[in-house]
C-alpha cells in the first residue's frame, strides 16, 4: 500500500510541475528536484516512512504550482500535508523575506520537517555548483550558500549521515565557486588555458 501510495504523489506531483523547469542552464523538468529529495532521504538517511517520502514529492506543490491544501488533503491525508505544509514558503511575502522566515521558522519544525528541509536544502547547495540558476552570478551562489547554512545549522542532529552530506556539498559548493571565474564559469587555476568570455 505504502509504495502504491508514493507513486499516487509522483504522478500528482509529475502533473502538477509538468510545465515547469529548473532553472539551471540543463534545462531539467522540475520533477526531477522532488524525486531527488526524496531519493536522498531514503539513500542517505535511511527513511521508510512513506509519509515523509510522500510529502518530499510534493513538497513544492502548494508552493509553486496550482495545488491547493484542500487538494493534498484529499488526495493524501492530514499528516502528508501537514509536512508540506511545515516546509512551504509563503507566497505572499517578499522574496527577502520569505528568506528570512526560512531562518526564522527552521527551530519549529517537527523532525520529520528537519528532515525533509535539509534533503531539500542539499539538492539546492549541489545545483549551486553543478546546474546554477541562469543568471546568477558568483555572490549570488555565494550568499545562497551562506543562507542556506543559517537555515540547515539550526537543525542538525536528527540524521547523521543526512548532516554529513549537508556540510560535504556546502564544502564543496564554497571551494568550487571560489575556483569559478568571475562570470561564474569554471577554471582549473592555470591562465593559459583560460579564455575569455567573448572568445
Amino acid at each position: 500500500m505504502s509504495t502504491q501510495l508514493i507513486l499516487k504523489a509522483a504522478d500528482f506531483a509529475a502533473r502538477k510541475h509538468v510545465n515547469q523547469k529548473r532553472k539551471g542552464p540543463n534545462d531539467e523538468p522540475y520533477i526531477n528536484h522532488p524525486i531527488e529529495v526524496a531519493n536522498f532521504l531514503s539513500d542517505i538517511a535511511g527513511v521508510s516512512d512513506h509519509e515523509l517520502l510522500m510529502a518530499a514529492i510534493l513538497h513544492d506543490t502548494i508552493e509553486d504550482t496550482s495545488a491547493t491544501k484542500e487538494e493534498l488533503e484529499e488526495e493524501f491525508g492530514h499528516e502528508v500535508t501537514s509536512l508540506v505544509l511545515e516546509v512551504t514558503d509563503d507566497r505572499t511575502l517578499p522574496k527577502l523575506e520569505r528568506k528570512e522566515e526560512q531562518v526564522r521558522h527552521a527551530p519549529h519544525l517537527s523532525k520529520r520537517a528537519r528532515l525533509l528541509k535539509i534533503a531539500d536544502k542539499i539538492s539546492n547547495v549541489e545545483d549551486m555548483l553543478e546546474n546554477p540558476p541562469i543568471g546568477w552570478d558568483l555572490k549570488r551562489r555565494r550568499d545562497y550558500l551562506l543562507w542556506a547554512d543559517r537555515v540547515v545549522r539550526q537543525i542538525l542532529g536528527e540524521n547523521e549521515a543526512l548532516d554529513a552530506r549537508f556540510l560535504e556539498a556546502l564544502k564543496a559548493g564554497h571551494i568550487g565557486l571560489d575556483q569559478c571565474e568571475p562570470d561564474g564559469s569554471e577554471t582549473d587555476g592555470s591562465p593559459s588555458t583560460q579564455t575569455s568570455p567573448s572568445a
